[in-house]
C-alpha cells in the first residue's frame, strides 16, 4: 500500500502519468469494494460494479486526487465516493414510476449478483445521517466496514483507535441502525 500513497504524492505534484499508474494500482481493489455494495443491493441493480469504480475514481480525482495521507485515506474516500453514487442511484430509481425510463441492457454473469439479505440503500444512508449527527466517529466507522470493505481493525487504525474501541463503536452503530431502520418499517 506504499505505492499507493507515493502514486498519490506524483498526482498531487502534477505527473500526468501518474493517474494511469494510480488507476492500475488500485483498480482491482476498488473492483472488489464494488462488488462487495452490490451484494447488499436489491436484486434488479441497474448500475454494473465496472460503472461504479469508474464513477467513483472520476469523482476522486475530479478533486486533483484530494489531499489524501494515504491508501487508507483513499480508500476510505473511495468507498464514501461509492456510497453517494449508490444512493443517487437509488433516489432516481425511486422517481421513476413502475416501468417508466427502462431500457434495455446486456447482462453478463458477473453483474448478476443475489443477495439473501437486500440493504435499502436510502433508508441505510438516512439513518446513518442521522448517526452521523449524533455520533459522527461510529458513522465513519460504518461507512469504512459497509463501504469500504475493511475489517474492524482496519477501520480502528484509520479512524485512529483500538481495535477494542472499532468492536465496541462497531457494535453499537450496527444495533442503533438497525433500530433506526426498523422504525422505518
Amino acid at each position: 500500500m506504499g505505492d499507493i500513497t507515493r502514486i498519490l504524492d506524483e498526482v498531487r505534484n502534477g505527473d500526468p502519468r501518474a493517474t494511469d499508474r494510480l488507476l492500475a494500482t488500485v483498480y482491482d481493489e476498488l473492483r472488489r469494494l464494488a462488488a462487495r455494495k452490490f451484494s447488499r443491493e436489491r436484486p434488479g441493480q441497474t448500475l454494473q460494479a465496472t460503472a461504479l469504480v469508474h464513477e467513483a475514481y472520476l469523482r476522486l480525482l475530479g478533486n486533483a486526487a484530494g489531499p489524501f495521507e494515504n491508501s487508507a485515506h483513499f480508500f476510505a474516500a473511495a468507498a464514501e465516493a461509492m456510497r453517494r453514487i449508490l444512493i443517487e442511484a437509488a433516489r432516481r430509481k425511486n422517481r421513476l414510476k413502475r416501468g417508466g425510463g427502462q431500457q434495455r441492457r446486456e447482462v453478463n454473469e458477473a453483474d448478476i449478483v443475489i443477495t439473501e439479505n437486500p440493504v435499502d440503500m436510502i433508508a441505510l444512508d438516512e439513518a446513518l445521517e442521522k448517526l452521523a449527527r449524533e455520533d459522527a466517529r461510529k458513522a465513519e466507522l460504518v461507512k469504512l466496514r459497509f463501504f469500504a470493505g475493511l475489517t474492524v481493525e482496519q477501520a480502528g487504525r484509520v479512524l485512529g483507535i483500538s481495535r477494542a474501541t472499532a468492536d465496541r463503536y462497531w457494535t453499537f452503530a450496527r444495533t442503533w441502525l438497525f433500530n433506526e431502520m426498523a422504525k422505518g418499517d
